[in-house]
């Protein structure tokens, strides 16, 4: 199953870039993999959030992915706004594709 195309959208009066992605690992977005997924986070200028559902948290913040409770086969959505937005977005993704392999 494929993931829908990463889009821009109008978070108001300024452009986020999205993507949609599911979280296939074994243990979903839960302590190591959490910990590897805000670290990668936290080397990019812009603001991420990851949303599930109708709950949308800080992805820089360990404390704040760990409450979404993501588990595998959940779908997220990665949103991202400032200078390197797709970079971070995309550099998420495939890491959220790899399993968090290292």
């Amino acid at each position: 199953m494929g993931c829908p195309e990463p889009k821009l959208f109008d978070g108001g009066n300024t452009l986020m870039f999205m993507k949609e992605t599911m979280v296939n690992n074994q243990v979903g977005l839960h302590a190591r993999p959490a910990t590897f997924f805000i670290q990668k986070a936290n080397e990019f200028k812009s603001s991420i959030w990851v949303e599930k559902e109708d709950r949308r948290v800080n992805a820089k913040s360990l404390l704040g992915v760990l409450s979404l409770g993501i588990v595998k086969g959940t779908a997220i959505n990665l949103i991202a706004d400032g200078p390197d937005e797709e970079a971070a977005i995309s550099a998420l993704v495939e890491l959220i594709n790899s399993e968090f392999s290292e």
